[in-house]
């Protein structure tokens, strides 16, 4: 059958796509849906058409899916905060937990599988403690608000549009952050759409005003206000500074990050200290990490504890064993594991991380982890000691072949894999196997109306027969 780009098509949509699509088949050919749901007969127009496959965008439904919700989100189709409100929040659950099956047996050959019931998210609106806005010196609107003729504002601020780098959504709310962070943006906003410098152009790279992010203390009820800016203003910066203080009394820090690089980026070249000491504090489980405005924290702060909670559990500790903490980051997992083990040694590419993590082991009394900085295949071969227990925790890419291969020459008795893309931890496992025996996996929600899933997997040791 031959398919053309913004032709319309009938289609019976048979499954969810990892990447938040429903799928359906026409003559044997694959088509991704956006917003069509498994079990829903729709009309569709193709906007993307492939060799193999081709996309389409739901413009009627037939049949809808019983779990077919209505959006609480005015934005919701066009903004790429969430692809999932649509759903109902037990079919998301459902969906994720067969991301994490599926994956592990088509590509990773694995068919016996103990995936254990999601962990769900305690919030699904509210839950993220860090929002980043971008701003622009064109706002994109919608189609119907388009075809109407009105003019297109020359200052928003709000986040993209999916796919694209420089079309933003003029926004009044995101519903995934806590509701003071709202009446930050629209303050922000309003200042800086009367300050008469303009929003950053990310075409010809002109413009003053480039990112708001926000960060939030759910512990300790904190906010940091992160401005980024093309220069370092404080004439202007500093007066908005004390109003969002005197509106908002929970802000405890404001500061400027100021970068000429043309990377759509929110991390500035230098930082300026606008209000307060540069930092808030926020708790995952009984322990306190100060947070500034670049460095890494866990978006969910309860789904981290929840996450890291279950580590714990699958690392089975004593108190005996040395512990090795690959992709530490922040060394949040090694001060989870540090209470229950002899030592933990963590290795991370990234020095500033390591600095944190040395830093937030001090702020909780812990002694014993150590911190190794630099290209994990290299320092690998650092480690002496024999790990008892290896926690793997890698980027959204998975684990280099040869970081895997000097996993397997350590041999430790036991694995414990944290991943947030099943695609790749189904590829690392695959080749683990003949090593290690995948025992039980544990998928965790922490992102509510995406189609994102963490996991946590142990892997036993296959004895020498």
């Amino acid at each position: 059958m031959v398919i053309k780009r913004n032709q319309e098509l009938v289609l019976n949509i048979e499954k969810m796509a990892f990447g938040g699509k429903g799928v359906a088949f026409l003559e044997g050919f694959v088509v991704f849906v956006e917003r069509g749901l498994p079990g829903e007969r729709v009309r569709a127009k193709v906007y993307k058409k492939k060799r193999d496959y081709a996309e389409a965008r739901v413009l009627e439904v037939f049949e809808p899916s019983p779990h077919r919700t209505e959006p609480p989100c005015r934005y919701v189709p066009y903004c790429g905060g969430c692809q999932w409100q649509h759903i109902s929040y037990k079919a998301q659950l459902e969906y994720k937990s067969g991301f994490v099956r599926e994956a592990l047996s088509h590509l990773g050959g694995i068919k016996e599988i103990a995936v254990e019931p999601i962990i769900p998210s305690e919030k699904t609106f509210g839950y993220r403690n860090k929002m980043e806005f971008s701003f622009s010196d064109r706002a994109w609107l919608p189609p119907e608000e388009f075809k109407k003729g009105l003019s297109i504002p020359s200052f928003s601020l709000g986040l993209h549009v999916p796919g694209t780098f420089n079309k933003v959504i003029d926004m009044e709310e995101c519903l995934l952050q806590a509701h003071e962070g709202n009446e930050i943006l629209r303050l922000v906003k309003s200042y800086a759409a009367s300050s008469g410098l303009p929003a950053y152009n990310q075409k010809t790279h002109e413009g003053f005003w480039r990112f708001l992010c926000l960060r939030h203390s759910h512990a300790r009820n904190e906010w940091m206000v992160n401005l980024v800016t093309s220069e370092e203003r404080e004439d202007v910066l500093a007066p908005l500074a004390q109003k969002l203080k005197s509106h908002i009394p929970a802000i405890r820090s404001v500061v400027n990050n100021i970068t000429r690089r043309r990377a759509g980026v929110a991390v500035g070249e230098r930082e300026a200290i606008l209000l307060g000491e540069g930092i808030i504090e926020d708790q995952i489980g009984p322990y306190l990490f100060r947070i500034s405005a670049n460095s890494f924290f866990q978006t969910n702060s309860k789904g981290a504890e929840r996450l890291y909670e279950k580590v714990v559990e699958y690392a089975a500790l004593s108190g005996k064993e040395m512990v090795m903490d690959l992709y530490c980051g922040t060394g949040t997992i090694s001060i989870f594991l540090a209470k229950w083990a002899s030592k933990v040694v963590g290795l991370e590419l990234s020095g500033t991380a390591i600095k944190d993590a040395r830093k937030n082991c001090k702020e909780n009394s812990i002694e014993n982890c150590e911190f190794i900085s630099g290209d994990i295949r290299e320092t690998l071969s650092f480690i002496k000691e024999a790990p008892d227990v290896v926690v793997v925790d890698p980027p959204r890419a998975g684990m280099h072949k040869d970081v895997v291969k000097g996993l397997l020459g350590l041999s430790p008795p036991i694995v414990v894999y944290v991943s947030c893309n099943p695609s790749t931890m189904a590829r690392d496992m695959a080749m683990m196997k003949g090593h290690y025996r995948l025992e039980k996996v544990q998928p965790v929600d922490m992102f509510p109306h995406t189609y994102h899933v963490e996991s946590v997997a142990r892997l036993v040791k296959i004895k020498a027969q």
